[in-house]
């Protein structure tokens, strides 16, 4: 099976596509990429002056790219509002709407507006952006929203209903878990709510397997030796399964793509298969409720 690199990236040229973190790591190897096949890449970074770095960076890889910058803070809901706002007015059409931003095993933290730090930002920040977002992307034929979760899905992984913040027994492990289920949980509850409005975009997720970025700064130094090494890769690898679920004309909604070596942690995109657990039905449901109650956001599809 031929290696899915970014040479197979269609051209971009005409499309918008609003990347959340991309200002390092996997999501400015996102809107690099985007940006050299033609796209407008609008960089949504919660640090401006980052963001401006990131920005420079690729117009000097790609001249007469064409890059924005947007203010956005996922851990605040009225931060959200305020981007999504400003979104909407420089950007009639929304072509790629990529999630992927996010926290991993910060020591217990909460966001501006009491929710725990992993879950409130890697889920309910991004559940809360699209949902105000998606009325630019329902007329675009062609559109996605893509959503980077991780194999950490799978580890120590549950929706903690009853304790959705981790008030007790904080487990920086377990909460970054949780927000990662809950991102393919929102995922595969999108798609569905999509397909049966019969509406144009189409919602898939990746996963970036083990990618040396900034992302693990708070990884166990157990975590991090010689030997976890040998078992993760650049970012600009870990970036590919994201860019196959966003310009792969051959994606379907509600697929999950991440590399296909060994434990999924290295190699080329493919489709993958996520837990059992992320495709129960009843649990993406409640979620979703639960969500809505929690961000105040609703779905122009609902």
């Amino acid at each position: 099976m031929p290696k899915w690199t970014t040479t197979d990236i269609p051209d971009q040229t005409g499309r918008t596509a609003i990347i959340t973190g991309a200002n390092s790591g996997l999501g400015f190897e996102t809107a690099t990429a985007l940006a050299a096949k033609g796209a407008r890449v609008v960089l949504a970074v919660r640090n401006l002056d980052k963001g401006k770095d990131a920005a420079n960076r690729i117009t000097a890889t790609t001249p007469g790219a064409e890059v924005r910058l947007q203010q956005l803070d996922l851990a605040s809901l009225a931060g959200i509002r305020s981007a999504a706002e400003e979104l909407k007015a420089d950007h009639p059409r929304i072509d790629l709407l990529i999630n992927n931003a996010g926290v991993m095993y910060p020591p217990k933290q909460t966001t501006q507006d009491g929710f725990e730090l992993q879950f409130g930002t890697n889920h309910l920040g991004h559940f809360a952006l699209t949902g105000l977002l998606l009325e630019r992307l329902l007329p675009v034929e062609g559109s996605r929203v893509v959503t980077v979760s991780s194999v950490g899905h799978r580890i120590r992984a549950a929706i903690h209903f009853d304790d959705l913040n981790w008030a007790n027994n904080y487990s920086r492990v377990g909460a970054y878990g949780q927000s990662k289920l809950a991102n393919l949980l929102f995922t595969y509850e999108l798609q569905r709510r999509l397909a049966s409005t019969d509406r144009t975009p189409i919602a898939v997720a990746a996963h970036p397997g083990g990618s040396n970025t900034d992302l693990g700064r708070h990884m166990p130094a157990l975590l991090g030796g010689p030997a976890m090494q040998l078992l993760t890769q650049s970012a600009a690898m870990g970036a590919l399964p994201t860019l196959r679920a966003a310009t792969d004309p051959a994606v379907h909604g509600g697929q999950y793509y991440g590399p296909g070596g060994f434990g999924g942690l290295r190699g080329y995109p493919v489709l993958a298969s996520s837990s059992k657990q992320s495709h129960d039905p009843d649990l993406q449901r409640r979620l979703w409720q639960v969500s809505e109650e929690l961000t105040g956001v609703t779905y122009p599809i609902d």
